[in-house]
């Protein structure tokens, strides 16, 4: 296992306000992405809140904070681990809430990501070396619609969406690594992993 020298890492927790975040994600197919946009303007339109059309939709596999300058020993690592994994297909079943502020699709099967994360965590142990928080990994793998809800919007999306039936699938060949400077930010793209 690579590591750096400890004098390295003292000189990098001096960094961390130029700290990035990182996304690891999978994104949705063509069709896939249309229907999920369809739903976010209903959403929109339903309840006025703003649509969610900043990027593709995605699935969020791992988030963590990290500088720059680990960027290239993070990729190395996050290749050695996801490309051991294959392909594999993701079925979008209903529709799901975190309460009190999130509509999202159900993933039907979440092996595979959970996987994907377990393979992340020695990443994890890498990036805390550095003082950075713990990387955040899939548990419970969705899409969202809508986020970031008032109590009351929330409360009466969650009615309409108790009703409404949403069924799709796709394969996901390849996941790529976002940076931003926060959640507000839109995400670049630093790099795709392809899947067996």
């Amino acid at each position: 296992m690579y590591s750096e020298p400890v004098s390295n890492r003292v000189g990098m927790a001096v960094q961390m306000q130029d700290r990035y975040e990182y996304l690891l994600v999978a994104y949705t197919d063509a069709t896939v992405n249309a229907q999920v946009r369809a739903e976010q303007q209903f959403f929109s339109s339903q309840f006025h809140v703003p649509a969610q059309v900043k990027t593709k939709p995605y699935i969020t596999i791992a988030k963590f904070c990290a500088t720059e300058q680990m960027e290239e020993t993070i990729i190395r690592w996050m290749h050695r681990v996801i490309s051991a994994n294959k392909s594999f297909e993701v079925t979008i079943d209903e529709f799901g809430a975190f309460r009190p502020h999130t509509i999202f699709l159900k993933i039907k099967d979440h092996q595979p990501f959970v996987q994907l994360a377990t393979g992340l965590k020695v990443i994890d142990q890498y990036i805390q070396s550095y003082g950075c928080p713990k990387m955040q990994l899939v548990e419970n793998a969705h899409l969202a619609i809508a986020g970031r809800l008032d109590v009351l919007t929330y409360e009466q999306a969650v009615k309409v969406y108790a009703e409404k039936t949403f069924r799709a699938s796709f394969d996901v060949n390849e996941l790529v690594l976002l940076r931003r400077r926060d959640q507000f930010d839109k995400g670049r793209q630093v790099n795709v992993f392809r899947l067996l």
